[in-house]
């Protein structure tokens, strides 16, 4: 399943998912995919997946992305 994710950066931890839209609260900086490692871990977590089940498809250095999961 394909998801538009978006990303922002705040210590609450948060993620909320509204049909196909996720947004995620994640710590790291967007510097070296650090973000976006801290990103599959956060969705991986959520969906209780192995993280090599989520690929980012589109965004990989923006805020907007489109993630798929294999559930």
């Amino acid at each position: 399943m394909r998801y538009n994710v978006k990303v922002r950066f705040t210590n609450d931890g948060k993620i909320f998912v509204q049909n196909n839209e996720i947004t995620v609260s994640i710590k790291s900086k967007p510097e070296r995919g650090k973000a976006n490692a801290e990103l599959i871990k956060r969705l991986s977590d959520h969906f209780s997946i192995d993280k090599g089940r989520i690929s980012i498809i589109s965004g990989l250095k923006t805020t907007n992305k489109i993630v798929e999961v294999a559930l």
